[in-house]
């Protein structure tokens, strides 16, 4: 089972499984295609969302291993 960290870039995540984009978007992480927040960690995009990065990476932890990646 793949797991995340904050340091996880969002192109990396998405890599893992491109199925945790709902849950990107729902917290209005709407620029999942530009090219740019392809290189930026989950730390940095939580930042600028003000969105608990810990908690997002508990979140899609938790999702990911019941999908199974």
């Amino acid at each position: 089972m793949a797991q995340i960290t904050k340091s996880t870039m969002i192109g990396e995540l998405l890599q893992i499984d491109e199925n945790v984009a709902p849950i990107l978007l729902n917290i209005g992480m709407h620029c999942l295609g530009c090219p740019s927040s392809q290189m930026e960690t989950i730390e940095e995009a939580a930042m600028v969302h003000g969105i608990d990065a810990d908690g997002l990476v508990a979140q899609i932890n938790e999702f990911l291993s019941q999908s199974g990646k």
